[in-house]
């Protein structure tokens, strides 16, 4: 397995970390979503950088790139991967988002239709707040504002992963790490978010003025969507929400294909990162994407 160089570069006027996996051929860029870093992709990536050429991104005030208070509107964050791409020397990469970080490909993607070769949208790429039904902006920023673990320990946080279900018993040792990357340890022992809370909400905000129904018409590139969902009866409402924005997702795309990540809960890079690395590769090197650049 390939070992990761962490590196930092200077983006208009800002630090951002990214990790650079190495690996020839096709470039592909991977965006984190929410309130997470780079390290979700630690389990897929290097899989992906035996065919591809990887790179893994922290995005402004998440992980280890820049803490600011501004400018996490889709246009400024958006133009934050582009400048990366440019400051890689890439040409038309593929884009890899997950969840919010799917969203962020879009954007850019509606906005620079050129630069990107094609989207692959793990989980993502549907979030549009301000269309479900009942809801208010206030509400929104109620109900996907971000957990608090004022207190936590590192090792609480580590038993937490452990012994919760979310990734079933005895989670990879990976998967813990990948957790914990997601905040600081403070001066008293304890954690904090790296997203600081009034920026998650700041995003919160951008994401109710994002209109994805209305950017998919407008992609020249082709889209592969891989939306995740379980069979579980405690599923079923959220499964039939997110059946329907895939469906009206497909319907407005010029160009894109859906496969389904089946059994698999909303984190599946580190849930199930052999079936998202293979997925992504056979569809690049099956000439989804069209040739390399």
């Amino acid at each position: 397995m390939p070992t990761p160089k962490d590196c930092y570069i200077d983006l208009r006027g800002l630090p951002f970390h990214y990790r650079d996996w190495g690996g020839d051929g096709r470039p592909v860029l991977l965006l984190h979503g929410l309130a997470s870093t780079c390290h979700i992709w630690d389990m897929v990536a290097p899989l992906l950088a035996a065919d591809f050429r990887i790179v893994a991104l922290d995005q402004r005030g998440h992980g280890l790139s820049a803490q600011v208070d501004d400018g996490f509107d889709f246009a400024t964050v958006s133009g934050d991967a582009a400048t990366l791409i440019a400051a890689l020397g890439w040409e038309r990469p593929v884009i890899a988002g997950h969840s919010w970080g799917a969203d962020v490909a879009l954007e850019l993607a509606a906005a620079q239709p050129d630069l990107t070769a094609g989207l692959i949208f793990v989980d993502g790429g549907t979030i549009e707040p301000s269309a479900r039904p009942g809801w208010s902006l206030e509400q929104a920023r109620e109900d996907m504002a971000p957990p608090i673990f004022t207190g936590f320990t590192p090792q609480m946080m580590r038993e937490r992963v452990m012994s919760g279900a979310r990734f079933g018993p005895n989670p990879r040792p990976e998967i813990v790490e990948a957790v914990l990357a997601n905040f600081r340890i403070l001066d008293d022992g304890t954690i904090q978010a790296n997203l600081r809370r009034e920026n998650h909400l700041r995003i919160i905000d951008a994401l109710w003025d994002h209109k994805p129904s209305q950017l998919y018409p407008t992609l020249k590139c082709p889209v592969l969507m891989l939306p995740a969902r379980q069979s579980t009866p405690d599923a079923h409402d959220r499964r039939f929400r997110r059946e329907e924005s895939i469906a009206k997702a497909a319907s407005l795309l010029p160009i894109s294909k859906t496969v389904w990540l089946e059994d698999s809960i909303h984190d599946v890079p580190l849930q199930r990162p052999e079936l998202v690395a293979e997925t992504i590769r056979e569809h690049i090197a099956s000439g989804f994407f069209g040739g390399s650049p």
